[in-house]
């Protein structure tokens, strides 16, 4: 529950607050949401397992953003493309765990 409001909040002040930022900021912002949406949707998934704790999720969204976000621009620094590699985890963790909840959300409907 708290997930699902933090999503609905955040695209609200998304929404409505003039948040701009420069175009050189693109990738760090970029691997920062996605890390933020693994977390998000491992959320999710733990509130589906009962197993939920607040303080791993706050941490989770915050700590994952952060690393990502410093792979991001060390890579940059480095010349190398790192934030492939927040991509790669990040992304696939995403996809793994959206599976799961689908796969949750028809058990919990009786649809198989």
């Amino acid at each position: 529950m708290y997930a699902i409001i933090g999503i609905l909040l955040g695209v609200l002040i998304g929404k409505f607050l003039p948040i701009t930022y420069s175009a050189s900021y693109s990738t760090y912002i970029s691997v920062a949401i996605l890390a933020c949406l693994d977390s998000v949707f491992g959320g999710i998934r733990a509130m589906f397992d009962q197993k939920f704790d607040i303080e791993i999720f706050v941490s989770g969204f915050f700590g994952n953003a952060i690393l990502a976000a410093l792979l991001a621009y060390i890579g940059d620094r480095l010349g190398l493309p790192l934030y492939y590699a927040a991509i790669f985890a990040f992304g696939s963790r995403l996809f793994q765990n959206f599976a799961i909840i689908r796969r949750c959300l028809i058990n919990k409907k009786g649809i198989r």
